[in-house]
C-alpha cells in the first residue's frame, strides 16, 4: 500500500524536470526581449540647421535608417569603408543596376562583388544621388547595410561625445 507522500513523490519526479524547462524557457524569454529593447539603436535627430545627429548605439556602432533606391536600409555607419555596401539579394529587392564587377578588400579579407555606379541614398532628411554602392555584403538581414564614404564624403561628420553629426558643407 502506497502512503500519500510516496504518491506525491513519483509525481514530483514526474513533473519536477518539465516546470524547470518552463521556468528556465520563461526566464530566458524574458531577458532576450529585455536585452533585445536594451540593445534596439536609438532614432535619429535632425535639428533646425539640417544637421543630422546619430546617436551611439549600445554595442558601440551608429546605426540610423534610410533607403537605397527607395528601398529601407538598416545602415551602420562606417567611416572607415569606402563605399556604400548592400547585399546581392538587396540590390534585386531594390533594382539596382548590374554595375561593373569588382573585388572588395575587407577586414576578412577579399570578397567579390560589384560597384553600381548612380544610386540614389536617403538617411533621415538627406539625399544624395550619384552614390556609387558596392554590392557583396554579407549580413545578417537583407536589410542590413553599410554607410560607407561614397556617402558621407559629401558631408562633414563630427564626433561629439556618444553621438555622431553629419552637417551639410
Amino acid at each position: 500500500m502506497q502512503t500519500h507522500t510516496n504518491i506525491g513523490i513519483s509525481r514530483a519526479l514526474k513533473w519536477g524536470p518539465f516546470w524547470i524547462v518552463v521556468f528556465w524557457t520563461v526566464v530566458m524569454g524574458v531577458l532576450y526581449f529585455a536585452m533585445n529593447h536594451y540593445l534596439k539603436p536609438k532614432q535619429q535627430i535632425v535639428t533646425a540647421t539640417g544637421d543630422l545627429i546619430i546617436p551611439r548605439s549600445k554595442d558601440g556602432h551608429f546605426y540610423v535608417q534610410g533607403t537605397v533606391n527607395g528601398s529601407p536600409a538598416n545602415f551602420m555607419v562606417d567611416t572607415g569603408a569606402t563605399l556604400v555596401m548592400v547585399s546581392e539579394q538587396f540590390s534585386r529587392r531594390a533594382a539596382m543596376a548590374s554595375g561593373l564587377p569588382a573585388v572588395f578588400q575587407t577586414a576578412n579579407g577579399e570578397l567579390s562583388g560589384r560597384i553600381v555606379p548612380d544610386v540614389s541614398i536617403t538617411v533621415g532628411p538627406i539625399s544624395v544621388s550619384g552614390v556609387r554602392v558596392a554590392v557583396g555584403l554579407i549580413g545578417r538581414d537583407v536589410g542590413d547595410a553599410l554607410l560607407g564614404q561614397s556617402f558621407l564624403s559629401k558631408f562633414d561628420v563630427v564626433l561629439e561625445k556618444d553621438q555622431m553629426i553629419l552637417r551639410k558643407r
